[in-house]
């Protein structure tokens, strides 16, 4: 697999279009496309207590270089828990304190938690004001760093609260994997396997053959997993900006996983919470008839190799079950499913038999 110095990929939704920049040292040196952003505004650099220590200097440095007028920043602490309305409004009185205008750009200088909560302090802010996304984490690199949708969790389940807002530019510096912890990769492992199951059975033959060195950071083969993850998702988003029609595929494993990381209380990550989701997913698909058990089989591998669960001991099958219907996708009461017909194609079922939906359920726990 080649690889480039710097990979730029669009994500086109006409006047809301933005480049998604790939690339080993660009945090350090983010190029132009930043330049034009932060010249001359006041930054608000929002990072957690785990990436904060490690990068927000670099990235200060790196958008004082890039010509701002002030680069000021904001540090939660780290964890799913604190991605709520408290750390919300600290957030917001933070930027209000500062002065920050209307022409002000917030920067997420973390995971999944920090983009989320970024970008929707971005939207609501001043009523919307620009952002960036830096992503640290695998996961968020591949998947919840593009796209637009930003949100908090309530206590009845994740994301309830949230917008569509889409970044001004995405970059991405696949060094700085280098610091990520084993189990915090192989949780963004489970979304790279999810695309691959939904819409690229080439890059499942890529996995398949590349798992041990995805398992040993290899940076290079990384930067083009990233790459290509990242395409999958800016056509995904290209064509359904808001989720009411193919985007829906994007939350295959989801819905089980959701609820699974609600009734654990978060004991499971993640991505090992969408690993055991996309095994339900896939014996729920086999036993409705519309997937092959041999493909089953070779997703249930797959998983293996890259050292995801596909089970959890620790739940019950109704708590789960119910947890389900707390899913913001759920309609009308009935539950939103994506299951797949073969390796690179799944289906959106809306009229799954809620008995196959518990064995299924029961059957990885």
């Amino acid at each position: 697999m080649r690889i480039s110095v710097m990979q730029q990929l669009k994500v086109d939704l006409s006047e809301r279009s933005y480049d998604i920049l790939i690339g080993a040292g660009l945090l350090d040196e983010p190029g132009s496309a930043a330049a034009e952003i932060f010249a001359g505004r006041s930054i608000l650099l929002i990072a957690d207590t785990n990436t904060a220590p490690l990068y927000l200097e670099r990235a200060r440095t790196a958008i004082n270089k890039a010509g701002a007028a002030r680069c000021e920043s904001f540090v939660f602490p780290a964890g799913e828990e604190n991605k709520n309305f408290a750390t919300l409004e600290e957030l917001l009185r933070h930027a209000a304190s500062l002065e920050l205008d209307r022409k002000s750009c917030f920067v997420a200088l973390g995971g999944g938690v920090c983009g989320d909560m970024t970008g929707f302090a971005a939207s609501c802010y001043m009523r919307g004001v620009d952002f960036v996304q830096i992503p640290t984490s695998l996961l968020a690199m591949v998947d919840s760093s593009v796209g637009g949708k930003t949100g908090i969790d309530l206590p009845e389940g994740k994301n309830l609260v949230g917008a569509f807002w889409q970044p001004q530019l995405v970059i991405i510096d696949p060094t700085l994997l280098k610091t990520l912890p084993a189990r915090e990769l192989r949780c963004g492992l489970a979304e790279v396997a999810k695309y691959a199951v939904i819409m690229d059975s080439e890059l499942f033959d890529i996995l398949d053959e590349y798992a041990e060195r995805l398992l040993a950071l290899d940076l290079e083969l990384y930067e083009e997993i990233v790459a290509r993850c990242c395409q999958l998702k800016a056509d995904v988003v290209a064509q359904d900006e808001r989720e009411g029609g193919i985007r829906a595929i994007l939350n295959y494993g989801h819905t089980f996983g959701h609820a699974l990381e609600i009734v654990t209380d978060f004991t499971l990550n993640h991505g090992e919470a969408v690993a055991v989701g996309m095994n339900m997913a896939g014996t729920l698909a086999v036993d409705m008839g519309v997937f092959n058990k041999k493909d089953l089989l070779r997703q249930i591998q797959l998983l293996n190799d890259l050292e995801l669960p596909q089970t959890f001991f620790g739940a019950q099958t109704e708590d789960v079950f119910k947890a389900m219907f707390k899913d913001k996708k759920q309609s009308g009461g009935k539950l939103v499913l994506i299951l797949p017909e073969k390796l690179g194609k799944v289906r959106i079922e809306r009229n799954a038999d809620e008995k196959m939906v518990r064995q299924a359920i029961g059957s990885c726990l």
